[in-house]
């Protein structure tokens, strides 16, 4: 069975053309993320040794990247956006693969009639790669089954935007090293489960109104020329109604299945079990590098008011290391953020 464990990391930091710029051989501190629909960092901090000072102070932001190990596995790489050199340390911050989308636009103009949002999202991916491409792969997991039309244009928006806009309304997106991962938004594999004895620090069992809508309008643009809705009061909440416009949507129809794909979404039940400042248990029983935002798990707990057994999606995972100082060993921790799913499981 898997078990979180306590893990060891090491970087190194490559050239464009892959070849080793540096290893980072004394890793005093490190962070790496992973989010949902967005771009995820990390941060190293490295006290140089030998001619290793040499190499880092080499090292150039969007030219090189880091890539981050934890036990000998490679978990996290993206390019480089900052570097700091201290008396003694070099701090590095990097973004995943996604960064390079922000500032890339569509490179031609592109019409899209009734297809699945997923096959729109690679094609936009593949568009902002084409000119330059600094390494990546794109991994379909399951077909969006939302189906509509989008319009871009040449060199109008930056194509992560366009990206983050198809994720409002029926897919989801991470990044996992160099590729970039497509699955449906209603995607429910689970990667394990855990319970109260998995996050030892305890957590809050939460109701958030604020995710809560009955009903969905939305535009193709401001001026109502293009629009879409679905649901209504609901008996239970009564009416919540939420607006949405995205100027790439030309036509009614597409507008009406985002609104429909927003609302799966967004009328359950707004419970979720709040993790994200608790650390998981070394012996909880999930394989740290599977963490993958998109993926669920199954959590219980009977130790509050309100007792829920619940699969939730990750939405994002944040692991850190630091090397302690004095008699301070220090210690690997490894925090994970859950979002509500409509399922909910025995």
């Amino acid at each position: 069975m898997a078990v979180a464990g306590c893990g060891s990391h090491a970087a190194r930091i490559l050239d464009r053309d892959g070849a080793t710029v540096t290893e980072a051989d004394a890793l005093v501190e490190v962070e790496w993320t992973r989010t949902l629909d967005d771009t995820s960092t990390a941060r190293v901090v490295i006290h140089p040794q030998g001619d290793c000072c040499e190499r880092l102070g080499q090292v150039r932001s969007w030219r090189h990247r880091l890539v981050i190990y934890r036990d000998g596995e490679p978990v996290w790489e993206g390019p480089v956006v900052q570097v700091e050199w201290g008396y003694g340390q070099v701090e590095i911050f990097a973004s995943d693969i996604t960064a390079w989308l922000a500032r890339r636009v569509p490179h031609t103009s592109m019409t899209f009639t009734n297809a699945d949002l997923t096959e729109i999202a690679e094609a936009l991916i593949e568009d902002g790669f084409a000119p330059d491409d600094p390494g990546h792969t794109v991994s379909i997991v399951g077909p969006a089954r939302v189906r509509g039309s989008r319009t871009y244009t040449k060199d109008v928006g930056q194509t992560l935007d366009h990206l983050q806009d198809l994720a409002e309304t029926g897919i989801d997106f991470t990044a996992v090293g160099s590729t970039i991962v497509l699955l449906p938004e209603d995607w429910s594999a689970s990667i394990g489960r855990l319970t109260e004895a998995d996050m030892p620090e305890g957590l809050i069992v939460a109701e958030d109104g604020a995710s809560l809508a009955t009903r969905w309008v939305v535009a193709g643009d401001d001026e109502g020329d293009v629009l879409g809705t679905a649901g209504g009061a609901d008996a239970y909440y009564g009416l919540l109604e939420r607006y949405l416009e995205q100027t790439s949507i030309p036509d009614d129809a597409s507008a009406t299945t985002a609104a429909e794909a927003k609302l799966r979404t967004s009328r359950q039940v707004p419970v979720f079990i709040d993790t994200q400042n608790v650390t998981l248990s070394p012996q909880a029983a999930v394989n740290v590098p599977d963490l993958v935002p998109g993926w669920c798990l199954d959590i219980t707990t009977t130790l509050t008011c309100r007792t829920v057994t619940q699969r939730l999606k990750i939405v994002g995972v944040k692991v850190s290391e630091d090397g302690g100082s004095g008699d301070d060993p220090g210690s690997e921790s490894v925090q994970v953020q859950v979002a509500a799913l409509s399922e909910t499981v025995g």
